[in-house]
């Protein structure tokens, strides 16, 4: 048994079902593991046509793998390096060919790695915000076109509660997760005499296996101090952000737009 699974129970992918999300093509980055791994298994779950890019070829083959036994529905991948625009307009040309009109993108790719003041050279913040922040921007540019022509679709960015919080130690990441919230509100302006909306999800502390894995060999404490801040006393996991992404997704949530959900069990 994981460290994941001994500290909480695996949540399931039941849960609502969005008839509007059947057969649509939904494209994912930064979807073979973590919360990303998660967003794929519910929306093949909801029947949707779904692609999603990944770094790893084997977490995406092992993913792909696990999600078509598990839901009946296989999603396809690209493995590229995302801080590659050339690679990344690649891929999303080569998943819509697989999956039809993306009319759903959600921008999840990211990484918290963490670094001491001192330690940040140029090269270090631009390759950070190559990694959390560039390529959001450029899947939106590669997508809105065919969204439009398909007459409308949902975008949905990944932001962090980090930085509402001051978290200490990844300023290269809070700043540009915070940047994520101003971007959304701005392609919401612009994208939406073309139907398109445009939303951001910002989470608390998600257990995902590599945070447990983290937070157990540099701070055990961390778990049961970290819900002392949380109004609900259950930590979150992977699942419960992927169902506000699929109703974000769905037409249900038709008239949202330019708006940022915070998901964290009530961090105050």
């Amino acid at each position: 048994m994981s460290v994941h699974q001994e500290l909480i129970p695996r949540v399931s992918v039941e849960g609502a079902v969005y008839p509007s999300l059947k057969g649509k093509g939904v494209l994912i980055t930064g979807g073979g593991s973590g919360i990303g791994a998660s967003l794929v298994e519910h929306f093949c779950a909801q029947g949707a046509r779904v692609g999603f890019i990944e770094l790893n070829p084997d977490y995406a083959e092992e993913t792909a793998r696990h999600i078509e036994a598990k839901t009946g529905n296989r999603p396809h991948y690209e493995a590229v390096d995302l801080r590659d625009i050339g690679a990344l307009r690649s891929a999303i040309g080569a998943l819509s060919e697989m999956i039809g009109t993306v009319r759903v993108l959600v921008n999840n790719a990211g990484n918290d790695d963490r670094m001491p003041i001192e330690g940040v050279t140029p090269d270090y913040w631009d390759e950070r915000f190559q990694t959390n922040l560039r390529h959001q921007f450029f899947a939106v540019q590669s997508v809105i076109g065919g969204m439009a022509q398909a007459g409308g679709g949902s975008i949905i960015n990944m932001g962090s509660i980090s930085w509402m919080r001051g978290a200490a130690g990844l300023i290269f990441y809070t700043t540009a997760k915070s940047a994520v919230m101003g971007m959304t509100k701005s392609l919401a302006r612009e994208l939406g005499e073309r139907n398109i909306r445009v939303n951001s999800i910002a989470p608390g502390w998600v257990l995902t296996e590599r945070q447990v894995e983290r937070a157990k060999r540099i701070y055990q404490g961390k778990f049961a101090e970290y819900l002392e801040v949380q109004c609900l006393k259950e930590h979150l996991l992977p699942p419960d952000i992927a169902r506000m992404a699929l109703w974000l997704a769905a037409d249900d949530s038709r008239l949202v737009t330019a708006q940022t959900f915070i998901v964290d069990g009530g961090v105050v």
